[in-house]
């Protein structure tokens, strides 16, 4: 049993390494991936003002919540000061990530049962925060298009520069099109071999009706 244990404990550790790449490995060729990912946002961001960005996909399991927390990751290296909200409140995932608790999160503070700062989980990352999803209500789009929802947002941005929403497939939520029209940018994360052109081109048409922003599309594990 005590063998076991260990062999779960190095497991969760290599998993843990491998969501957090930017961090743990520095200098591979997927964290100057990424860093080439940050640089394109921000060229892409010159002519406006993009400080809060949604990160997506079409369906489940295509790399977005990985592609977030990098993203995240690589933008708090370069000297920002960021936030990591889990809006995927029906399969919260930010908080595997990172080992962390997430008994307590956004949504507590939405129904103000929490403080802001007591749901905000500091980061060994310098300059990187995160805030779970919390736990899940029986009305998580009304909570997301909430007037608590703006008024945390407009919170948010007094005390970070930059704020990144790991959210629902676009397609199977409506969190996600309520929080899309609210924020600055939308990245969609497609997958190679896996997203077909159909989802990713109705994808792109959802976001539209819902007025995003549609800042661009991220090819995830291209081989």
């Amino acid at each position: 049993m005590k063998a076991l244990a260990r062999n779960n404990n190095k497991l969760l550790t290599l998993r843990k390494k491998r969501s957090l790449i930017s961090y743990t490995s520095p200098n591979s060729l997927i964290s100057e991936q990424y860093r080439t990912l940050r640089t394109n946002i921000q060229f892409a961001s010159v002519d406006q003002t993009n400080r809060t960005f949604i990160i997506t996909s079409p369906g489940h399991n295509e790399g977005k919540t990985t592609t977030t927390v990098n993203l995240a990751i690589s933008m708090a290296q370069q000297g920002e000061k960021v936030l990591l909200v889990d809006a995927d409140i029906k399969n919260p995932m930010l908080h595997h990530a990172f080992k962390i608790n997430n008994n307590t999160g956004l949504t507590n503070v939405l129904v103000g049962q929490t403080e802001l700062n007591d749901a905000i989980f500091q980061t060994e990352i310098g300059r990187l925060g995160v805030l779970p999803s919390g736990p899940t209500p029986p009305n998580p789009s009304e909570l997301i298009g909430s007037k608590a929802m703006k008024e945390l947002m407009k919170k948010l941005l007094e005390e970070y520069d930059l704020i990144f929403f790991d959210c629902p497939p676009v397609l199977e939520a409506t969190d996600t099109k309520i929080l899309a029209n609210q924020c600055d940018s939308v990245l969609l994360v497609v997958k190679y071999g896996k997203t077909d052109k159909g989802s990713a081109l109705e994808a792109n048409r959802v976001l539209n009706m819902c007025n995003a922003k549609l800042l661009g599309v991220i090819l995830n594990e291209k081989k």
